[in-house]
């Protein structure tokens, strides 16, 4: 702008507390019409009428104060707030991570324990695969050197066992 030059001229805005109080002064307006237009009906002529009991003045309910030096409070139930031993809090973790998780089949089956029978047939064929007692193996190599030793073609193999230990899950 050259000097000299007049500014535009700037819109008029509301002032914000002036909307407030408008604001509210059609809302208490709305609310004194509605209650306006309510009509209180007429009891039902059969019905029973509540009897109002007296009041004894003596034994009048007073309002209990809980601030300072008032009222001492009511007890509360403090369960949720308690320090609770590790193993009841692990128990509790662990019930609701199980909730939130989804455990594939293969590894949830180790959840849930088999009854006498299949547990019999299952060690009955386990029975078979049992690793090779240390005299079973020093028979087996023994073998084998005569048979290197011969010159003949070696046929006696490892045997096939179940492995088992962290080291084999």
């Amino acid at each position: 702008l050259a000097q000299g030059d007049r500014l535009p001229p700037r819109p008029f805005v509301v002032p914000a507390s002036f909307r407030r109080a408008r604001r509210r002064s059609i809302a208490m307006g709305k609310a004194a019409k509605s209650a306006a237009g309510k009509k209180k009906l007429p009891s039902a002529p059969l019905s029973e009428k509540k009897k109002k009991t007296q009041k004894n003045p003596l034994f009048e309910k007073t309002p209990r104060n809980y601030r300072l030096g008032g009222d001492i409070q009511p007890k509360r139930d403090l369960t949720r707030f308690v320090r609770w031993p590790k193993y009841v809090r692990l128990q509790r973790m662990k019930k609701i991570m199980l909730m939130r998780l989804k455990m594939p089949p293969a590894i949830n089956q180790f959840n849930m324990t088999i009854d006498k029978n299949q547990a019999a047939t299952l060690l009955r064929l386990l029975k078979k695969y049992t690793p090779e007692t240390p005299e079973a193996k020093k028979n087996r190599l023994m073998e084998m050197a005569q048979q290197k030793k011969d010159g003949q073609e070696v046929k006696t193999k490892k045997p096939t066992v179940i492995k088992y230990g962290l080291n084999h899950v």
